[in-house]
């Protein structure tokens, strides 16, 4: 029997200790993988350093992994052993401590996609929680509600607004709007002007101008908007999306993957009408949006090219050891690249 070691913390921002797990049981819906590659999220960073979400210690977290079906649970139909997979890893709950920084993890089925032969693992673990979040945010119902992607995309005349297109959020926000039909509008850096567009963005404003509302209003007003996606984790990216769609026209939504995390509310004084909400990325598991995304879209999309590894990762280290340097290094922020330690 193979044995198990994982990234273990025991306080509030404590050094990481690699010290032996249990190999995880797979529970009927529950896929277990051995980890090849593993990429960092700012949840991630959170947690570790303060402690954010934690509710018991000693603690694993990690989210975004990619590796190999070690073993599936009774009720699991997609998969078999041996697959190539990434998933997200759902933290919640009883869950909470079983993240992806160790050599075996579980996964729901419903979190997981199969990898194509010809991509690697360091770059589809970038994918699972951009994916996730975004295709929560933009396409329940209880939240944005838009058009599903498609593997032939087809314009639909209406434009999404990405806040924060170069963060892995609003990357595979632009990428999956896109192959919803939608013309997308995106704020980003000036440096990754040129990034963005490559995602599909028709339209890139630079946020870090006092002008950049006004500019975005000047240049899309008229424009059958649908709301914008706010994929910065920032009050003041809130209230500037809030009034950006309360000045564009159409439908005054704004999505958002702020409220909800420790310690943030909705910020106060939002133009009148304009509505927002927070979804977990991790609620597609239980409905028809979750089996679509990663059992019809997800796998076919990255062979055609309609979804892409973005951002792009940065190996910071090999092995279980290397997790301290991507938490530190994530802690300090990165723009469009995803870091990544390899397992194998």
């Amino acid at each position: 029997m193979p044995t198990n070691l994982a990234a273990w913390t025991t306080s509030k921002g404590s050094p990481i200790e690699v010290k032996e797990a249990p190999i995880p049981k797979p529970e009927p819906t529950e896929i277990i993988i051995r980890t090849a590659a593993v990429a960092f999220n700012p949840v991630d960073a959170y947690k570790y350093k303060l402690g954010m979400l934690i509710t018991s210690f000693p603690f694993v977290g990690g989210c975004d992994v990619a590796g190999t079906v070690h073993a599936v649970g009774s009720a699991v139909t997609r998969f078999k052993p041996g697959d190539r997979v990434v998933a997200l890893q759902d933290l919640e709950g009883e869950r909470s401590n079983r993240g992806c920084f160790q050599q075996y993890c579980a996964a729901f089925e419903a979190l997981a996609g199969h990898l194509p032969e010809k991509v690697s693992f360091k770059n589809g673990c970038v994918l699972p929680m951009g994916v996730c979040v975004a295709a929560t945010s933009l396409f329940e119902g209880c939240n944005m509600g838009l058009e599903l992607p498609k593997l032939e995309p087809k314009s639909n005349g209406k434009l999404l607004t990405v806040w924060g297109g170069a963060s892995s959020m609003g990357s595979c926000a632009i990428m999956m709007a896109k192959a919803a039909g939608y013309e997308v509008a995106t704020t980003c850096s000036e440096r990754n002007f040129e990034y963005c567009k490559g995602l599909g963005a028709d339209h890139v404003f630079d946020y870090s101008k006092d002008t950049v509302v006004d500019d975005m209003v000047k240049s899309l007003k008229g424009k059958d908007s649908v709301g914008v996606f706010d994929a910065v984790m920032y009050r003041d990216t809130m209230v500037k999306s809030a009034h950006l769609v309360d000045q564009l026209g159409g439908r005054k939504h704004v999505a958002t993957i702020m409220v909800g995390v420790e310690g943030q509310r909705m910020p106060e004084g939002l133009p009148e009408g304009v509505t927002t909400n927070y979804c977990w990325g991790s609620m597609i598991k239980n409905d028809d949006i979750g089996k679509y995304i990663w059992g019809e879209w997800f796998t076919p999309a990255l062979e055609k090219g309609l979804l892409q590894c973005k951002p792009a990762p940065e190996v910071v280290g090999q092995g279980l050891e290397s997790i301290q340097e991507g938490i530190e290094k994530m802690f300090k922020g990165v723009s469009a690249t995803k870091l990544v330690v390899e397992m194998e």
